[in-house]
């Protein structure tokens, strides 16, 4: 190596500078990149709203994400095809033209731009995206004005390759879907409140179920009979949990309306209790498919001022019962005591067991005691041993459905009706998937 006068010595310093320059500036452009395309875009949408400038910016950038990136990569090359070029420069100032030296010098700028214009800005900028977006919105704003002209007719070049390949056109963004809104839900942590997350879970099953998973079934609906006698009506009025009932005569497949107490207690003060008082207070039945969806029903008992319907299968026999109540239930858990029984609050006792009705949906099981019981096909604890046992047990009966043992304690009129359930214990949680449903019989205990 030569030695150098002052001047040279000046000219390799500002050099060294430039180089340096060029780096920060390659490193700046990276970590634009990932900041932009790492941003959460509604989070930018929302402070957007909110008037704020930048994220204002942002969202617009976002937006059209070809002509951003275009100017990014643009200054980025610009940048790091300078930096190499100055790199050669100062080699062969400091070398002359000794080719070993100029390839460690090109190896020392890529590692150089790998580790400081590349791998560092972008970590950094993916950790911190939603944080500097707003910031750097404005020099990419500006950018882009500057370059404007550049970028479109680089474009016209990208467009036409893009033509070639037969590649469609980049689609609309799609919204986030529902399993991606529960992700959300159950990984913010704005939601301090279990309580709170768990009703917003609760709402995204509500596109899940049907009104036939929350329903009162047929047989535990609360008729009011006309064909029984005055005094018998009398006292079924005078002692029902509920305050709409529906009215049939004799045949509990004919619903003739349903009954709101109150309409009939002012009816009563004018002319008195009868039979055609009842009939003049009844309003027309609502009728619901069973397969309907709970948030499309909820939306149904809006829009038609109702708040109970009766459901019907495909062939338009009755099946049950879902009232406003029931649906709100699902979403925010047990608040009424209206129906007899309804203040049973399921939990597992200090033996690890629990006994419950067989007509308890299997929901309502899964949620209050942790259990991961099937729901397809069935909807209460008796319908699902029923499917299981393909028969209706004449004595009690032992199984073993998925992870949880149960005894079957009581039948009567072909139905299940009470059940002794064990908490599963962590061997049973492992066990293989050959052993769920192995069961015993067990006669004459």
């Amino acid at each position: 190596m030569t030695s150098m006068d002052d001047p040279m010595l000046s000219d390799l310093l500002w050099q060294w500078i430039g180089l340096a320059i060029l780096l920060f500036s390659s490193a700046l452009a990276s970590m634009s990149e990932t900041v932009m395309m790492a941003a959460n875009r509604y989070r930018l949408k929302s402070r957007a709203a909110n008037g704020e400038r930048g994220a204002q910016l942002a969202a617009a950038l976002t937006a059209h994400p070809e002509r951003m990136l275009s100017v990014i990569l643009l200054v980025n090359n610009a940048v790091n095809v300078g930096a190499a070029t100055l790199a050669s420069v100062i080699t062969i100032e400091l070398f002359g033209q000794n080719e070993t030296m100029l390839a460690v010098g090109s190896f020392v700028l890529t590692f150089l731009i790998l580790v400081f214009s590349e791998i560092t800005p972008k970590v950094i900028g993916a950790r911190y995206a939603d944080l500097l977006a707003p910031y750097i919105a404005y020099p990419l704003t500006a950018m882009l004005r500057v370059f404007g002209p550049v970028v479109d007719f680089v474009n016209l070049f990208v467009k036409a390759l893009l033509w070639l390949l037969r590649l469609p056109r980049r689609a609309a963004p799609q919204a986030p879907s529902m399993e991606e809104l529960r992700s959300l839900v159950l990984e913010s942590r704005v939601l301090r409140s279990e309580k709170h997350r768990d009703v917003l879970l609760n709402l995204f099953d509500l596109e899940r179920i049907t009104v036939a998973d929350v329903m009162i079934p047929r047989q535990a609906i609360e008729f009011l009979d006309l064909s029984d006698d005055e005094e018998t009506l009398r006292a079924q009025l005078a002692t029902a949990y509920h305050t709409r009932l529906p009215v049939v005569e004799g045949n509990p497949d004919e619903v003739l309306g349903i009954l709101h107490v109150r309409q009939l207690l002012a009816e009563t003060l004018t002319s008195g209790f009868s039979r055609e008082a009842i009939r003049r207070s009844l309003s027309p039945p609502y009728f619901v498919p069973e397969d309907t969806n709970a948030m499309t029903q909820l939306q149904f008992f809006q829009e038609h001022h109702q708040r109970l319907a009766l459901v019907v299968d495909e062939y338009g026999e009755l099946q049950g019962l879902v009232t406003l109540d029931d649906i709100i239930e699902e979403m925010v858990g047990k608040f009424t005591t209206s129906r007899p029984g309804s203040d049973t609050v399921l939990h597992w006792q200090e033996d690890g067991t629990v006994i419950v009705d067989g007509a308890t949906p299997v929901r309502e099981l899964n949620r209050a005691l942790g259990l991961d019981l099937p729901t397809d096909g069935h909807r209460t604890l008796n319908g699902l041993i029923l499917e299981y046992l393909q028969e209706i047990p004449e004595s009690e009966v032992s199984l073993r459905i998925g992870e949880v043992r149960m005894d079957v304690l009581q039948c009567h009129d072909r139905r299940i009706r009470s059940v002794r359930l064990y908490a599963p214990t962590a061997e049973e949680t492992g066990a293989s998937e050959e052993d769920t449903g192995e069961r015993s019989s067990e006669e004459g205990r």
